[in-house]
């Protein structure tokens, strides 16, 4: 349990909500800022098209195979001393 007072834990906190229309790369994009916050070591594999396109945020068995987001996911990292929440949503 953190020592941190409640107004001190707000205060470190950030959310951000990535929405956008579907495939304009909401997931690629909230993959790059945790392979920079360092809470990944290798983003998926997004590819334009094809039954390749993996990333590792979309786990579940329709998004593989279609290649895209279809339910809301949160991922949550620590990076410098803040609490990060990204709200990667379907399009």
């Amino acid at each position: 349990m953190s020592n941190l007072t409640l107004e001190q834990e707000a205060l470190r906190r950030r959310t951000f909500a990535i929405i956008a229309h579907p495939d304009a790369g909401k997931t690629t994009l909230t993959e790059h800022i945790l392979l920079a916050g360092g809470a990944i070591r290798a983003a998926g594999a997004v590819r334009a098209r094809g039954e390749n396109r993996r990333t590792r945020s979309d786990w579940m068995k329709i998004e593989k195979e279609r290649g895209i987001s279809v339910s809301a996911s949160v991922m949550t990292f620590e990076h410098d001393g803040k609490m990060f929440n990204l709200l990667d949503t379907p399009g």
